[in-house]
């Protein structure tokens, strides 16, 4: 696949979207009417179904959660003769698993769908349950992203009801860990790599930013934690030849100085997400929460603060990360600090193949009478499982529903949305089991 540089990337995309999206608008087949008929007739079971999976916590660590969702997505998937398999995770993992349907074929390209299972709303989030207020639905993972999944599903139905799927060959994939993906990677990644190696095309269902644009690039994501240790003392010492500064005014030192040092360069941003500090502190890596104490006539003991950092290439997530230990390594008196690195998510980079699914997206929409479709500012987005699978196979993201507030109590779907955006999946796999 050939990359696009990155320096410019919004003009760049913008400037080839514009060159290979000269394909002719074309009428609708006959075939595609009854497909777009059939997603309009099946769409009030779809909001039904997208209620009855959003009503079942699972956040990443409800493992039970996850995996109950994934059953219920196996029981549709069965029925439209997908060979469905839910893969567990191995206990050293921490996570449910994830669910993979197939239907194998040789009928134009090899597809890969993604979504996934889990929501970041754990069982002990106060938002937890499904409402509709006239044309827009509330619920935790109703927008991020089981409406997504149920896109997904409900394409594919159509799809096979009007005996569309014959020979194609498509692989789902809906992971149960993508808010907070499991560590290795190199396990917990296997096998949705393994199925983009025998794909040609993924499309990922993440929420969609508008009928207006769709994903072409996004940002990798890395996780950082920073601790910090001063010395314990009564706060009368403080800055003192003896004392020092005291583990809080270090970290207030390093983050300062990440702010006002690296912030700034194009497509790089960091992000500390949770700090404790004081004279002792107990910190739940896993479920990102913790207790600390300490007094205010008390030095501060030790610091802990975790985040994240994205970044558009390896090259730029490498070079924040160095600048990043040298300030960490000047500390203040009597304070020590180190910071350590995960990776998570790499970047998603644009190439040529990637437009041309944008491309071919753009003429789908436009049959539809729903406008055209540009690439979207990869600065303005997060990361997602496509990036794992972006080095093997030409990616489109950002095909899911629309909606508000993904991430917070205040997560919206816009229904009015919903059907139109399955019109749109649904014949954009038919022409492409079609190329």
């Amino acid at each position: 696949m050939k990359l696009l540089k990155i320096p410019l990337l919004v003009t760049i995309i913008l400037f080839q979207f514009g060159n290979t999206s000269l394909i002719i608008a074309q009428k609708l087949s006959k075939k595609e009417k009854d497909l777009i008929t059939t997603v309009e007739e099946n769409h009030q079971n779809a909001v039904v179904f997208l209620e009855k999976i959003v009503n079942i916590n699972s956040g990443t660590m409800n493992h039970a959660g996850v995996k109950e969702v994934g059953m219920i997505f196996k029981e549709q998937f069965d029925a439209i003769n997908f060979e469905t398999q839910w893969i567990d995770m191995p206990t050293e993992i921490n996570r449910a698993g994830h669910f993979f349907a197939e239907k194998k074929g040789s009928k134009g390209k090899k597809i890969l769908l993604i979504g996934h299972l889990d929501t970041v709303f754990e069982k002990d989030s106060p938002f937890q349950t499904f409402k509709k207020e006239g044309d827009i639905a509330h619920g935790p993972g109703a927008n991020d992203m089981k409406g997504g999944d149920v896109i997904v599903l409900f394409a594919l139905k159509a799809l096979h009801q009007n005996n569309l799927l014959n020979n194609a060959q498509i692989i789902v994939a809906f992971t149960g860990d993508e808010e907070s993906t499991g560590k290795p990677l190199e396990t917990s990644r296997k096998d949705l790599i393994d199925a983009a190696k025998r794909s040609d095309v993924a499309l990922g269902f993440e929420t969609s930013t508008g009928f207006d644009y769709a994903t072409v690039a996004r940002r990798g994501s890395s996780g950082w934690q920073l601790e910090v240790s001063g010395k314990r003392a009564h706060s009368s010492g403080i800055f003192s030849t003896n004392v020092g500064a005291g583990a809080i005014f270090e970290a207030s030192r390093i983050l300062n100085a990440f702010y006002t040092d690296i912030k700034g360069e194009e497509f790089l941003t960091f992000n500390p997400g949770v700090i404790l500090g004081g004279t002792d502190i107990e910190f739940d890596k896993e479920l990102n929460k913790g207790k600390a104490f300490g007094k205010s006539n008390v030095v501060s003991q030790t610091v802990i603060v975790k985040g994240g950092l994205r970044f558009i290439s390896e090259e730029q997530k490498e070079n924040a990360r160095s600048k990043m230990k040298k300030i960490v390594q000047d500390n203040l008196p009597h304070t020590t600090a180190k910071i350590s690195f995960k990776d998570s998510y790499p970047a998603m980079q644009p190439t040529e193949g990637n437009l041309k699914l944008l491309a071919l997206l753009n003429n789908v929409s436009k049959d539809l009478k729903q406008g055209e479709v540009k690439a979207y500012d990869p600065g303005k987005r997060g990361a997602a499982d496509t990036s794992f699978v972006a080095d093997y196979v030409d990616c489109l993201d950002g095909l899911g529903t629309m909606g508000r507030g993904a991430h917070t109590p205040n997560e919206t779907l816009d229904l009015t949305t919903f059907e139109a955006l399955t019109k749109r999946a649904a014949l954009m796999i038919y022409r492409l089991i079609n190329q």
